[in-house]
């Protein structure tokens, strides 16, 4: 039977879903690329800026999921992360000290430092002493930046505007064009999405698997649960400082807020409400939230009541999240 042009990409989906290797959210995974990827058709500006932002916070929640769904480590404090790698890259680009791609390097390579350092001390401690240390942690970061003057203070670090990207001389993108910067934070999301899922596939994924179920016993079988611990933390660090960087690029400043812990909580909310552990689940999360804030934002002042609310229903009626129970179910066998 003939398929009619404009049915062939289902027909496609439908083949793949029709695999015994390919799980229901790994195609759900596919059908969001896509809806994401036509984003741009709804010609609107506005749209497109607050997909953008959308895109570079689930890279925050993607960070906050590798701690909470993978390895069971509340972090409040992952914003400090976002917040540093914000600042590094802002001040190098407004400086002019160096191109977009040594920036990059800088406020990725301060970030993991910050981590190594930090998560050396936060993951000595256990339960909800490492959830306020990372709290305090937070809070120190925001306050050192809201009162040095050198980066702005309390009125955040401005006049950042978002350069020509050279891909190593075989082509130009410049971030300035909404269009081009929307484009390049999914690219940006989904290399960093299929990266950690397939590090986690890998034994060290297990054994983070192992310490969020039973750290006691990790020991007993030969595993360090201190070292793989920390990797988690630092490479979290790392997953929150992409999307950190390129945040102060879509504003056009940056400011202390990013630090602080309401960006932290929101990031929880996200993670939780995509579904934790599903790695897709926390980018779908951050998508939601942020769409639903916006229009929640233009009908009542109260918006964080009503995600607040949002937030209690699904711990209630969809514990697993948003993906979690799609995430569950085995693939569809068959021809």
């Amino acid at each position: 039977m003939t398929i009619p042009c404009g049915l062939k990409p289902l027909s496609g989906l439908w083949r793949i879903w029709r695999r015994r290797d390919v799980s229901p959210l790994g195609l759900v995974g596919l059908v969001v690329l896509a809806v994401a990827a036509l984003l741009p058709v709804t010609g609107s500006t506005f749209y497109l800026r607050l997909g953008i932002e959308a895109l570079l916070l689930g890279c925050l929640a993607l960070s906050v999921d590798i701690l909470l769904g993978v390895t069971g480590l509340l972090s409040l404090g992952q914003a400090a992360f976002f917040g540093i790698a914000a600042y590094t890259g802002a001040v190098m680009l407004v400086n002019g000290y160096g191109s977009f791609w040594l920036a990059f390097a800088a406020s990725v390579g301060t970030t993991v430092s910050a981590a190594a350092i930090f998560g050396a001390i936060a993951i000595r401690v256990h339960g909800v002493y490492f959830a306020l240390i990372t709290f305090a942690f937070s809070e120190v970061m925001y306050k050192l930046v809201f009162h040095s003057k050198a980066v702005g203070g309390s009125d955040g670090l401005l006049g950042i505007k978002p350069p020509v990207v050279s891909l190593f001389g075989l082509a130009e993108l410049p971030l300035g064009n909404n269009l081009v910067f929307f484009y390049a934070a999914l690219a940006v999301v989904t290399g960093l999405y299929l990266g950690v899922r397939r590090i986690l596939a890998t034994p060290f994924g297990s054994v983070l698997a192992a310490i969020r179920d039973n750290e006691g016993r990790v020991a007993f079988v030969g595993y360090n649960p201190f070292w793989h611990k920390w990797l988690a933390f630092v490479l979290a660090a790392a997953v929150a400082g992409v999307g950190g960087f390129f945040h102060p690029l879509l504003r056009g400043f940056a400011s202390p807020d990013l630090l602080g812990f309401e960006v932290s909580s929101k990031a929880v909310v996200m993670t939780i409400v995509g579904g934790m552990g599903t790695l897709l689940g926390p980018v779908f999360g951050a998508v939601i939230i942020t769409f639903v804030e916006l229009f929640v934002g233009i009908a009542t002042e109260r918006h964080l009541l009503v995600i607040g609310a949002l937030f209690v229903l699904c711990v209630i009626f969809r514990p697993t999240g948003l993906l979690g129970g799609i995430a569950q179910r085995r693939p569809r066998g068959g021809d």
